[in-house]
């Protein structure tokens, strides 16, 4: 495999690129944008399909094919992960993880950007960057993200059960409240009245989906995907606005390797998916390799698929750090349900978690940094705790889930339509009948999901295992932080009159995360992390990591602004440091193929 890498990157490409960009997400989106934007030739390289407003499935059998399996002829927009000591979901397709994120657009809190922070087995938690470092393109990045908070005093937001029941429990708790600023069109331009299903109008740079959107309806699918285009995601901002100025954007082009290239720069092989084999298996590797040269590359393929990438190139990378591959985490995450939510007179209370986006609000508990405590001599790890809202689909599952009172609802609906039969009654109106058959619908009216999220401890470790990525990862040394968080559910859920359910893996003190970190983490010199703080590789001048592989620890809050900030912090950096790069002889211009 060594020799066959190799001998790629030494062969003639088959196109040049001033910069490709592996990969559509919050870091590569940003470094597609801010190239093209300075002038230069970007190819970004995107694996998934683009999904315009109203593509994303809904139905059953569409949405047991929505997994991201090319062997399997699945090219979905969902892959998931099981490793020994966690299960990970990310995504595929044009607009990487905004797709199927939550909208929080969160910064990093100040005082955890810590600085020598011990980590168990050795080693720190550092952060050679800190918030003042990343103001200004936090900034940026809201300007084109726009996020807006949701607008709870205004009707017919105001009646968001969960978002209320979020304020109510953190004030019987004494803990911190905030409504979140999300990627979400509530009004259709700034400054306007919110109200949902208003057209959005494009920006100056288009829409690279040609397709009409319009603001939030509350619906509780940001998950899934929004239909209605509410959700600032990716391809309509970033990706909509490096198009616009020349990026060439390709999708279901799946990079494979990378080299160095003669004369310098990289060489990139890739695949290129066909939908038209859908529904059929395929061997992935004997699909024809393309091989794109350039002067620049940018990995942002996500945690798993970057760290991935460099582990099976190390040969080609002499003197890459041996940090690769550490430093991961989940970023804290942690997911449980409270039911059968009660007020203080014992009636049902309802949490209405379908209504409104998926998340709105959250709790804050502090870290043991914000007191200014020194790294080692407090054991608290911050954490947020959110209301993670769900479609209404789910709320029909967890009805018929209930098997025993929907058996007993059928019964008595059949026993009385047989006993009118039976009288002749003259009462031809059913409705009655059907509301019982249906149910009051309180088990899922009175339930919400909860999403954790906070500073765990970043010491687990990516490496392969025959040829397959694995992660060693355990909740062993987080469980006081893992405690913390359980504990703050509970309360809440007691707050509610409702019960406290862990997930069915904590059983197995396993976690599920939807926000992996780490693997080519960033630090001072290749002794301590894979790039430096603008994210390019020691040692490999062009080289860059500029997505979640390079953070060195948790973010604590959802990672999504903090990834898009350094991004935009190092394409700065890049373009004021060094002019633009020549043109290289040897291959044909990016879109040409020689």
């Amino acid at each position: 495999m060594r020799d066959r890498v190799r001998d790629r990157g030494r062969r003639p490409a088959d196109e040049h690129a001033d910069v490709v960009v592996v990969g559509s997400g919050f870091g590569g989106s940003v470094a597609a944008y801010r190239f093209a934007e300075a002038g230069l030739r970007v190819v970004v390289l995107e694996r998934g399909k683009p999904y315009p407003p109203g593509s994303f499935p809904r139905s059953p059998a569409a949405m047991a094919r929505n997994l991201w399996d090319p062997s399997e002829g699945m090219y979905g927009l969902f892959d998931l992960w099981s490793f020994r000591g966690l299960d990970a979901a990310v995504s595929s397709g044009l607009g990487g993880g905004s797709l199927i994120y939550a909208n929080v657009l969160l910064r990093k809190p100040e005082r955890w950007f810590v600085r020598e922070s011990p980590v168990p087995g050795g080693g720190h938690e550092h952060w050679p960057v800190t918030r003042a470092d990343l103001d200004p393109h936090y900034d940026a990045v809201e300007r084109m993200l726009r996020p807006q908070r949701y607008p709870l005093g205004l009707p017919p937001y105001d009646e968001t059960a969960k978002t209320l029941a979020m304020r109510e429990a953190a004030r019987r708790m004494g803990l911190e409240w905030v409504l979140l600023p999300l990627g979400v069109s509530f009004a259709p331009e700034p400054g306007a009245a919110p109200a949902p299903g208003l057209p959005i109008p494009d920006p100056g740079y288009g829409n690279l989906h040609g397709m009409p959107r319009t603001t939030c309806r509350l619906r509780g699918e940001c998950d899934l995907g929004c239909n209605d285009g509410a959700k600032n995601t990716l391809d309509h901002t970033y990706l909509s606005a490096a198009e616009h100025h020349g990026a060439d954007i390709r999708t279901l082009h799946e990079a494979r390797w990378l080299a160095p290239a003669p004369g310098g720069g990289y060489a990139v092989g890739y695949v290129v998916h066909d939908l038209d084999r859908e529904g059929r298996r395929v061997h992935t590797r004997r699909l024809p390799q393309r091989t794109i040269a350039c002067d620049r590359l940018v990995l942002a393929a996500g945690t798993l698929g970057t760290t991935f990438l460099l582990l099976t190139c190390r040969a080609e990378l002499p003197g890459l750090s041996r940090a690769l591959g550490t430093r991961f985490s989940g970023n804290g995450d942690l997911l449980s349900v409270v039911t059968r939510a009660r007020d203080g007179a014992g009636r049902h209370r309802s949490l209405a978690g379908s209504r409104g986006p998926v998340i709105t609000s959250a709790i804050r508990v502090p870290d043991a940094a914000d007191s200014g405590d020194p790294p080692g001599t407090g054991d608290r790890r911050g954490f947020y705790v959110q209301d993670a809202g769900y479609p209404p689909i789910v709320e029909w599952l967890a009805e018929f889930a209930g098997v025993r009172g929907q058996l007993r609802r059928v019964g008595m609906f059949a026993l009385g339509r047989l006993a009118a039969m039976i009288s002749r009654s003259p009462q031809t109106r059913i409705n009655a009948e059907l509301a019982a058959l249906l149910g009051a619908g309180r088990l899922s009216d009175g339930s919400l999901a909860l999403l954790g999220m906070g500073r765990d401890v970043p010491d687990g470790v990516m490496r392969l295992r025959r040829g397959y990525l694995d992660v060693d990862w355990t909740t062993t040394t987080s469980m006081g932080y893992f405690t913390a968080m359980r504990s703050v559910m509970r309360g809440m859920a007691r707050a509610w009159g409702a019960g406290y359910h862990d997930s069915p893996l904590w059983l197995a003190r396993r976690v599920i995360t939807v926000h992996p970190l780490g693997g080519a983490p960033m630090g001072r010199h290749p002794g301590e992390g894979v790039v430096d703080e603008y994210g390019e590789v020691f040692g490999h001048p062009g080289l860059y990591v500029l997505d979640g592989a390079a953070m060195p620890g948790p973010v604590g809050a959802n990672p999504a602004l903090t990834i898009a900030a350094l991004s935009d912090r190092a394409c700065e950096r890049i373009l004021q440091s060094s002019a633009r790069p020549a043109r290289r002889t040897g291959g044909a211009p990016a879109g040409r193929p020689a």
